[in-house]
This record gives structure tokens, sequence and C-alpha cells, in this order.
């Protein structure tokens, strides 16, 4: 049947343990922290665009499975077993979308393995750390997924500097940039915040964030408290600054009360080049609050310097002179989360806005393999 008459048939392949009823109950139940789509990502909002959307679902739990699954994970750097036990819903489906390398290289390996001439699905791969790694890759690895990108048929990315590395490194490949958008429906009024204590905030689990300077910058600082919500960040960080508190958020409802407590957010970070932060940096400003973040990673593609403070990135004396100089200028402070606001509700920003993105790519490439055969 003609794709044009019928809803186009979009399978997404997550990463194991984040199939969709797993994501749904965790969103019921508020244990899926930040601001999220009941569904994955939102990705199941392709629905109302033209999509008719299903989701990977576990492998067998077995012990033996799972031990298999691990250890060719741990070789091959994705997830075999786990595309392999979802090889019906992928090989049935127009178009397949990834969220992120673990995910595409997976489902490549299974697309290069079909025999020739097999109905094949279109492949969009959404990569995140993989090209700030590349450097440091094993040669096989290296060899491997180049082999195995060949198989993708639309590459994208979060950012334009992982676009820049991405084309040099595939020239003959189709790359996009995407903005990665969480829903922005809701936000909260922008307002005046409390400046003594200044309450600066830093959240996330990135293996990016640059803790070591957020806490050099601002520990014992007098009238500043440091607060870090981290799975990751070590509690050790907290020991002999008497104003650094370092724990995790494990309900939303948590998560949503340190934001209304703020006085800004700060987003330290290391170089990088897959937009870390920004899910943060979004959060924020749906919170109204003001926010620094580290200039790197292409965060600039989203928010430009009259809706977010740029810093150095690692540069613990420059966070400190801009974090004293928003607390100094409180209207300054509002102006710059009403424009991060304002920003939030644009055309191109969004989860919305992301899924369409991905429903404009499939459309392109279903219509251009009708054309061409």
């Amino acid at each position: 049947m003609n794709t044009h008459m019928r809803s186009l048939n979009v399978y997404v392949h997550l990463a194991a343990g984040h199939d969709a009823e797993q994501w749904r109950h965790a969103f019921e139940q508020r244990s899926l922290v930040g601001v999220n789509d009941p569904s994955p990502y939102g990705y199941a909002r392709a629905n109302e665009m033209g999509c008719k959307v299903s989701f990977s679902e576990p492998a067998g739990k077995g012990r033996a499975t799972e031990a298999i699954r691990l250890a060719l994970r741990l070789l091959l750097g994705f997830d075999y077993v786990h595309a392999k036990a979802n090889r019906d819903r992928i090989l049935s489906a127009d178009v397949i979308w990834t969220h992120t390398e673990s995910q595409f290289l997976a489902v490549a390996m299974l697309l290069a393995n079909l025999p020739k001439g097999a109905k094949r699905p279109k492949l969009i791969g959404q990569a995140v750390w993989l090209f700030d790694k590349w450097p440091s890759l094993w040669p096989v690895h290296r060899w491997l997924y180049r082999k195995l990108i060949r198989e993708v048929d639309i590459l994208t990315v979060h950012s334009p500097d992982n676009e820049l590395i991405a084309k040099s490194l595939f020239p003959e490949k189709k790359i996009e940039f995407v903005r990665f958008g969480i829903p922005n429906e809701a936000v909260e009024p922008v307002r005046a915040r409390q400046t003594y204590p200044l309450r600066v905030l830093c959240v996330g689990n990135d293996r990016h964030r640059d803790w070591q300077s957020a806490v050099a910058a601002l520990g014992d600082q007098e009238g500043i408290e440091l607060i870090i919500l981290s799975s990751t960040a070590s509690a050790s960080l907290a020991k002999i600054r008497r104003n650094v508190k370092v724990t995790k958020v494990d309900k939303n409802e948590d998560l949503t009360q340190a934001l209304r407590q703020a006085s800004l957010m700060l987003v330290p970070l290391k170089q990088n080049v897959h937009a870390s932060g920004i899910t943060v940096v979004q959060e924020a400003a749906l919170f109204g609050l003001p926010i620094i973040a580290s200039d790197t990673g292409g965060l600039r593609a989203y928010f430009d310097d009259d809706a977010v403070c740029y810093v150095r990135p690692e540069d613990p004396a420059e966070i400190l002179r801009q974090v004293r100089r928003l607390a100094a200028d409180p209207p300054a402070m509002q102006k710059q989360a009403l424009r991060a606001q304002a920003r939030m509700g644009d055309p191109d920003m969004g989860c919305a806005a992301y899924i369409r993105r991905h429903v404009e790519m499939t459309k392109s490439l279903l219509s251009n393999t009708k054309r061409a055969s």
C-alpha cells in the first residue's frame, strides 16, 4: 500500500530497560525525574502526525540471555541482542528511529546481515556521545562502526559541533542537526528569586558535568549555597565545603521543589561536542530560572547570549564572577530568565518540534525511495 495513503509505520528502538510500558509506569509514579512526556522522549507524539508508532520490547529475562547480552554489549560497544530480540518489529517497519548510537549501531548490524534483496526498512540513527569518544575508540571499533554507519540512511545529532565532526568523518552520509527538545507546554511564571543566600542549583548525570569547577568556584563563598543534584557526583565534593550539598533525587516532586527554591541554575561542563546539559537548560528555562552554562557543546544553537549567561569551560573564577554579577542585579536575572522562557516557545524548540523533524525526515526518505523505484 502507498505510504501516502496510510499511516507511516515507525518503530522506535530504545535502550533495554527503557521500553514504553516501563517509561509510562515511571511517569505515572512520578519516579521519572525531569520534564518528560508520557511516552519515551515524546516519540508517541508522532501518532498525531500521520504515523503509527511502536516501541522496542525487552529481550528474554533469563540469566543466560542477560549474561550474553551484557557480554556482547561490552565487546561490541552496543546492544545487539536487544536488537535481535526485536527483529520482527524492526523488519516490519517503514522506518526505524533510534535514540543513541548504542541502538542504531545494533539495528545497523541486524540490517547488514539481511540477505541480498531482502526488504529493508529505512534507518534514522541518532548519535549522542559517539563523536566525543571517537578519537579514543579502539581501531577495531572505529572500523566496525564505519562499516555499520553505511547502513544508516540519515545520521542525526543534537549539536552543530557534532554535525561538523560527523560530516568530516562521513562526507558521503546524509547528516542532520536536530534540536533535542523536552515538553514545553507548561511553564512557571518568571519571578524575583532569592539572592541572599543565593541558592545555586546544579543538576545532571552526564559524563561531561564539571562538578569540580562548580565546587572550586562557589565552595565556602559567603552568601552562596551550592546544591548539586546528581547520581554521578561524588559526595566527597561536599565534605570540606560548608556551603555545598551533594544529593540525588528519586522523585519528580523533589526536583520540582529544588527548581522552585533555587536562585539560579548553573550548568558546569567539560569540553564536549554533543550539547551536554541541554535538557537541564531547557528545564530551568521552563521554571523561570536564570541560567549560567559553560560555553561548549553547541548550546548556543539553542539559546543565545541574551537568554543564557555563558562562561568559559572549566574556569572557576569566571563562574564565580558571573554568579556574583547576576546576584547583584535581580532585574537582569529576571530579564534573562524571561528571554530563555520565551525561546522555549519558539516553533523550532520543544518536544513536538523534535518529533516533527523526525516525521519530516521519514516522509522525505520514503518519498525519495518511491521516486527511485
